[in-house]
């Protein structure tokens, strides 16, 4: 680990001048991420700005229209047991309980489990090339070991993907995300937050320079999921390990049982949460039966690649997909803490 300067922010506006004043600082809460990234010399930072005395930062509160925002300094922990949330919300609260164990959910922000970079063997080991790491310098996963690797929206540069639970859910809940900068303040559609590789593997995210990430806010609309829905994560172990597949899947059933409208995201197969509302559209006015759900499934996973170690993610993908919808749709989410397969 390598030698850094410290710094204790009081205020945002304190937190974001020194971000401006130093581009080779690294901002801290947590820490669950940044400090192994540290520990690898994956990230070298000169310096860090802690900044979990920042006010306002650190609640939950119901918004205007009904929806609610979390402050970006809340813990995992929090968002998952919060009444506002785990009542509202409820995918969102089974998908962090399906994540990291307590001890890690207690320190977790959510600031920065949407903002932690990949877990990708290749990305930690410093000693190896890595376009994430080191743009030009090569990926050495796609003829590597890539069982945990991308089967969709990957490219020659990068085939690692995003390990949030949280970010799955938010994504299937439409939810965005608050950001304040050296420009002022503005809202990013979580669609639009996680990057693709395309060229610029290094970046995660769509955040500016010197931006930091004030709030994630949670629609009203999408409370009519929350009767509905399922957070079903397949992994090589029931204990706490990054998904192979997951499916944040919700309904709302409109009258005669046939499905009003839908919602459905996938973990651990892309470079962010993938969500395409054409494998939605398809659900909409029909059966909730084995045959609709395999119809969303195949277009959901329209282009989807495997490679040597993780071609099985496809097939594991599609049945995964129908399984939780089957869940969702008779109101039987997925338990986290009897992690077999309802």
């Amino acid at each position: 680990m390598n030698r850094f300067s410290y710094l204790q922010a009081e205020s945002l506006e304190g937190a974001l001048a020194a971000l401006a004043a130093d581009p080779g600082a690294r901002l801290i809460a947590g820490g669950t991420n940044l400090l192994d990234l540290m520990k690898y010399d994956v990230e070298q930072p000169d310096r860090l700005i802690d900044i979990t005395r920042l006010r306002d930062l650190d609640t939950i509160a119901e918004t205007a229209d009904g929806g609610i925002l979390m402050g970006a300094l809340v813990s995992n922990t929090t968002i998952a047991y919060h009444p506002l949330v785990a009542g509202t919300f409820p995918l969102l609260s089974s998908a962090i309980l399906a994540g990291a164990t307590p001890q890690l959910r207690n320190a977790a922000t959510a600031g920065g489990n949407l903002n932690q970079r990949t877990r990708c063997h290749y990305f930690y080991d410093a000693a190896l090339p890595c376009n994430k790491r080191e743009p030009g310098s090569g990926c050495p996963a796609i003829k590597g070991v890539n069982r945990n690797h991308a089967i969709l929206g990957a490219s020659t540069d990068c085939i690692a993907t995003h390990p949030s639970d949280m970010c799955v859910a938010l994504a299937a809940l439409s939810a965005s995300v608050h950001v304040a900068g050296p420009q002022g303040t503005r809202t990013i559609a979580m669609a639009d937050y996680h990057r693709l590789p395309n060229g610029s593997p290094d970046r995660d995210t769509t955040l500016g320079a010197g931006e930091i990430v004030t709030g994630i806010e949670l629609p009203a609309e999408a409370q009519r999921f929350a009767e509905h829905r399922s957070y079903l994560k397949l992994r090589d172990r029931l204990s706490y390990a990054f998904a192979l597949v997951s499916v944040a899947a919700c309904l709302e059933m409109g009258s005669g049982g046939a499905i009003r409208d839908a919602r459905l995201a996938l973990g651990g197969v892309a470079h962010k949460p993938w969500r395409r509302p054409q494998a939605e559209e398809v659900l909409i006015g029909r059966k909730p039966d084995d045959a609709s759900f395999a119809a969303a499934a195949d277009v959901l996973l329209e282009g989807a690649q495997g490679r040597e170690h993780n071609a099985f993610k496809i097939e594991f993908a599609r049945r995964a997909i129908i399984r939780a919808l089957t869940q969702a749709a008779a109101g039987t989410p997925q338990s986290q803490s009897d992690k077999r397969i309802a």
